[in-house]
């Protein structure tokens, strides 16, 4: 097991993300843009490049753990780079180590700021749906004890919105 195999699997990690990242931009546009057919094509397209940084990191994991282990290092959690990067036998192979893993996790925290400014949008999308329909739905009149009696509440107003629909 070599670091080579390691920085390799990073390099892969580090592509799928950005065309993650990609995915996230081009989602935000269609969530200002409002087209549900394009998002529901994009978010199928996230679950799939998710699956697979799932499968590269169960990968990643086992070479660090593999790696570590042939170099005679006990491992008490799960392995991590940084661990490789103690272990690295030389500084050309513990600079790459470094730079990919960097690389790696400014890609990943642009991706978490991407989606959390994605789903603040999809949240203020759903906000105004509901104001829309709060305006169209019939208000209930209130509940309380006044004169009327029971045959003068029974009749239920109408409205040009089906709200149970």
């Amino acid at each position: 097991m070599s670091v080579q195999s390691i920085i390799s699997i990073l390099e892969r990690l580090e592509k799928m993300h950005k065309s993650l990242l990609e995915l996230s931009f081009h989602k935000t546009e269609l969530v200002k843009k409002g087209d549900m057919e394009g998002l529901d094509t994009i978010i199928k397209n996230e679950q799939s490049h998710v699956a697979a940084i799932e499968v590269l990191e169960k990968q990643r994991q086992q070479m660090v753990t593999d790696y570590l282990r042939a170099k005679g290092i006990a491992l008490a959690d799960t392995p991590t780079v940084a661990d490789v990067i103690e272990a690295a036998e030389s500084d050309n192979e513990r600079k790459r180590l470094e730079d990919i893993r960097n690389e790696l996790m400014s890609v990943i925290a642009d991706l978490s700021k991407q989606n959390d400014l994605n789903q603040k949008l999809v949240f203020q999308s759903l906000q105004f749906v509901n104001m829309s329909l709060d305006m169209l739905r019939p208000r209930p009149e209130e509940i309380n004890y006044s004169g009327k009696t029971r045959s003068e509440t029974a009749t239920p107003k109408k409205s040009m919105f089906d709200s149970q629909a």
